[in-house]
């Protein structure tokens, strides 16, 4: 397997004008993100390429311009967990990068996509100048750790039913939409393990949802005629 391809910062995209448009850079002035740019550079993937392994040391953190990754492990028996699904506009790799420890889990290509990478001197570097930039990173990182704690209430908490259901609403928390069509961001058997399924679990349980008319499954699009009737199944 090919292995990502690094590109020097001359070729191609404006590395700059992507930097400055990431939520985690707005406010930073021109100079900053020129500084951020020079540390940073562009690395090209296919599908199923391999970022990074397991154990490999960070030199930095990415970020997905276009595209999708997901970030899992192995376990012992073989088989994958899949940790998290980062798409467009996503940063993943920080906070190992701060610990100075390796990457615990693999980060593999789900898509075609262009990621900066941008170096860990760069962005102390920053950090040490601009104390706004600190406090958005630990907003981000806690956002994440948020994020994560919930998954771990989901998975201890919620039966699969439960889980799925709430994965399919989860850009409609409060309702208003009667009907939604969701298109699920990549194949089922990544979906289950995000979710700690097995992938024969998970379509069972589409399958017995669409059996009751509360989804219909086309494919990877899940239409959805009534949210509120699927959202009174979960409980």
């Amino acid at each position: 397997m090919i292995g990502p391809h690094a590109h020097p910062h001359q070729h191609g995209i404006n590395i700059e004008a992507l930097l400055a448009h990431v939520p985690l850079f707005n406010g930073l002035e021109p100079e900053e993100i020129a500084r951020l740019a020079r540390g940073s550079r562009e690395i090209t993937v296919t599908r199923g390429d391999i970022l990074f392994h397991k154990g490999d040391t960070p030199t930095g953190f990415y970020l997905i311009v276009y595209g999708q990754v997901k970030l899992a492990f192995t376990s012992p028996q073989g088989g994958e967990k899949v940790v998290d699904i980062v798409g467009q506009g996503q940063t993943f790799g920080e906070a190992v990068m701060f610990m100075d420890k390796p990457f615990m889990v693999y980060a593999q290509a789900l898509a075609d996509s262009l990621l900066l990478h941008i170096s860990k001197t760069a962005i102390l570097d920053e950090l040490d100048k601009d104390p706004k930039l600190g406090r958005k990173m630990i907003a981000g990182l806690s956002m994440r750790l948020h994020h994560l704690i919930n998954d771990v209430e989901s998975y201890s908490l919620h039966s699969g039913r439960q889980r799925i259901i709430g994965y399919l609403l989860r850009e409609y928390p409060n309702g208003g939409e009667r009907a939604i069509t969701v298109t699920l961001p990549t194949n089922k058997g990544v979906i289950a393990s995000r979710l700690n399924l097995t992938q024969e679990h998970f379509s069972r349980i589409l399958h017995e949802l669409s059996e009751k008319g509360l989804i219909v499954v086309e494919g990877r699009k899940i239409h959805i005629p009534e949210v509120e009737k699927l959202r009174c199944h979960e409980h």
